[in-house]
């Protein structure tokens, strides 16, 4: 049964179906990271899923043109139904491509790739017995080096990807972001209490990009009575701004 949620952001509204997969903080959470994008920008949202990244992104930095790619053709129609809900049909694009074989975009004509992928490879984890839960969670169709080889393969020269994943896959994730010229710039690590082990990591690398990392300051997202801390609630007051 779908339903419509607000995503407390300037009115933003998205349609999900809670039998499938619905979005999760960190989906919010890179859309934060990326806010360093530039206005007027060209972006490719790879895996868009229920679209909540591309419907954010169109309106954080006020974006020129953002491509949803998303394989499963019922989820597609799902999120060009939310870009129609929120009137974005002008800013923001569904297409109905395979990550591993985008036809609709030409290379090397993108400014920025955003991508929450999904983070467990094939064969490893509890697998779902729901088909949409296992290629939204599980790599299926699309290998993450592949996934950062299209990547790279839109981006302009100097064009950066930013990406949320497990941080056990960090060391994988920086091997082939340098393997294809892409060079990581900024990484922050989110932890769920400040006294937990880090389960999220997100990442911004740059096409040809000079060799400068900057590790940013820990996210955390929870206070120990089980609250939002002060970072997350600013977040979320943010976008509540109309």
């Amino acid at each position: 049964m779908e339903r419509i949620d607000d995503l407390q952001y300037k009115g933003l509204k998205i349609i999900q179906n809670p039998e499938w997969f619905c979005f999760g903080i960190d989906s919010i959470l890179l859309t934060e990271f990326a806010k360093d994008m530039k206005k007027n920008s060209t972006i490719a949202d790879l895996g868009t899923g229920t679209g909540i990244i591309s419907i954010l992104m169109s309106k954080k930095v006020d974006a020129k043109k953002v491509y949803g790619i998303e394989f499963q053709k019922d989820v597609a129609e799902m999120a060009k139904r939310s870009v129609i809900l929120n009137n974005l049909q002008d800013k923001v694009e569904i297409l109905n491509e395979d990550v591993g074989n985008i036809s609709s975009i030409k290379k090397n004509t993108i400014d920025y790739v955003i991508t929450n992928p999904p983070y467990k490879k094939e064969g490893t984890g509890i697998i779902s017995s729901d088909n949409k839960n296992m290629l939204s969670r599980h790599e299926t169709t699309v290998k993450l080096e592949k996934w950062i080889e299209i990547s790279k393969d839109l981006l302009k020269d100097n064009g950066a990807i930013y990406m949320v994943n497990r941080p056990e896959r960090l060391n994988e994730i920086i091997n082939i972001m340098t393997k294809y010229k892409l060079e990581p710039k900024r990484i922050r690590f989110v932890y769920p209490k400040v006294n937990k082990d880090a389960n999220l990591v997100l990442i911004k690398a740059t096409k040809y990009g000079k060799s400068f990392l900057k590790i940013e300051r820990p996210l955390i997202i929870y206070k120990e009575d089980g609250t939002y801390t002060d970072e997350i609630l600013n977040i979320y007051n943010d976008g509540s701004k109309k």
